[in-house]
């Protein structure tokens, strides 16, 4: 019997010695990178000043309820405070934030992970692009570590993310998951009801909750691949972030920290989405890319050859998503670069080198709409709009630009699809579906072959608000 227990015994103790420890020695790798970088993520405090409006209605309601005492006060100025992250990425203290979480910023705390605390210099930032630097004011001159910026260009779906912040004021909150996308659009709404879009973003199910605004996004190697700026609400959706790519503002730090703003890159086109009825109508492969409807003279764009109706595909081999994704990329760019642009032709792909330069400040328009008045013209019920030979004297009354050629449309029917989409008397038909269309007869040769259900697009100069594509079926 005692030979058969100590056999017993014996078997357990291997068993407790196989089962009972796992992976012996093993550290994870996430536990390595949060030990490398947490030193260099930082707590951002804001104090700003908020101006609030009265609502009679509201203070009639708590001063009925709660008497005056306990009633609060709508009306005039009130400090608020919020937080938000950041983390420092030079040797010289520098501290890479989201615009939101230091906008109007009176006074500025920042926090490190041993509990110092530094005040916080606003260097600059672009509300466009949501981010900002600040500067430690570090007197005692104490060396203060700092993150390496990766490559957010080449991140594949699956691979680790972590996330280091203060979600709700719980400093240095880590958080890890995966790229769960990439090219992410979404929309914030303004102050002011309006909505801002936000293009091009990584998302990660790594949890990032209020707070963790400005914080890195981390890879496995521990280098900053994202500034973490947005959440979808949690009641309609779970562990969705949304982080800034690294690669989109390392061009633009330079322009921050000397200058407290960003020296703007522009184009100088006028650009369209291309919906499925330009898709259809110019038999495209697909909706990416833009429609290029205007080319502003003398500007980058004009210099490098490119022309209204081309179709942008591609900026430096990247495929261009859309407007919004276009215009993200070349808010990434510097003033000054060379960029490669694959563009579609009228079928026919060419490449065509651009130098970016500065966005000069623009200027509101002050010209009037003209009054427009019946003109006869050549009509097509099928196309909803009336046309005729663009003569000096009409040129001169709607005060068409010279560059502009085409017919002009004298009469457009109320209930048609072109009138929905904004087409008037006035406008000028440049091409259907990107043929030029610079006569009576080329229009009525043009036409013929159009059979309702057919898709259009339509290049038109359009008074007051300049050249556009409508892309509508016939009806």
């Amino acid at each position: 019997m005692k030979k058969v227990f100590c056999i017993f015994l014996a078997i357990a103790l291997v068993s407790v010695s196989i089962f009972g420890y796992v992976n012996p020695g093993y550290v994870s790798p996430i536990t390595n990178v949060v030990k490398a970088t947490a030193e260099s993520v930082v707590k951002i405090d804001v104090e700003r000043t908020t101006t609030y409006n009265s609502d009679p209605f509201f203070e009639d309601f708590f001063r009925r309820f709660f008497g005056d005492d306990l009633s609060p006060r709508f009306d005039g100025n009130r400090k608020e405070t919020s937080l938000g992250s950041g983390f420092i990425f030079d040797e010289d203290g520098h501290v890479l934030t989201n615009y939101h979480v230091v906008k109007g910023a009176e006074t500025i705390k920042i926090t490190m992970l041993d509990g110092t605390g530094y005040d916080g210099q606003y260097i600059g930032g672009d509300q466009d692009t949501d981010i900002a630097i600040l500067k430690i004011l570090n007197e005692e001159g104490k060396e203060i570590p700092f993150l390496e910026l990766g490559d957010s260009d080449n991140l594949e779906i699956g691979e680790p993310s972590i996330a280091i912040g203060n979600p709700l004021g719980f400093q240095h909150t880590v958080t890890a998951g995966v790229i769960s996308a990439t090219n992410r659009k979404i929309s914030i709404p303004n102050d002011d009801g309006s909505y801002s879009y936000y293009s091009d973003l990584i998302q990660t199910d790594a949890a990032i909750n209020p707070g963790n605004s400005g914080g890195p996004l981390l890879n496995i190697h521990g280098e900053v691949i994202g500034i973490n700026t947005a959440i979808i609400n949690p009641t309609e959706g779970v562990n969705l972030g949304f982080a800034i790519p690294i690669n989109k503002v390392q061009n633009l730090l330079d322009d921050l920290i000397k200058f407290g703003k960003i020296k703007k890159a522009y184009l100088g086109v006028k650009i369209i989405d291309i919906t499925d009825e330009t898709k259809e109508a110019l038999s495209l492969e697909s909706t990416d890319g833009s429609v290029v409807v205007e080319v502003e003279p003398d500007s980058p764009a004009e210099k490098a050859g490119l022309k209204p109706q081309d179709i942008i595909l591609e900026i430096d081999g990247k495929k261009v998503e859309g407007n919004d994704h276009l215009i993200s990329i070349i808010r990434s760019k510097r003033v000054g670069q060379e960029i490669f642009l694959l563009v579609d032709r009228n079928g026919e792909k060419i490449d065509l080198k651009v130098i970016l330069e500065q966005k000069a400040e623009e200027e509101i328009s002050t010209e009037e709409p003209v009054k427009t008045e019946e003109i006869q013209g050549n009509k097509s019920e099928l196309f909803g709009f009336s046309v005729t030979e663009l003569t000096a004297e009409l040129r001169d009354k709607y005060s068409i630009p010279a560059s502009i050629n085409g017919l002009l449309i004298s009469d457009v029917e109320s209930t048609s699809a072109a009138s929905r989409l904004g087409l008037k008397t006035g406008s000028v038909l440049v091409s259907i579906n990107r043929r030029a269309i610079n006569s009576v007869t080329e229009w009525e040769d043009t036409i013929k072959d159009f059979e309702k259900g057919d898709f259009v697009a339509l290049y038109v100069y359009v008074q007051g608000q300049g050249n556009m594509m409508l892309s509508y079926p016939l009806q």
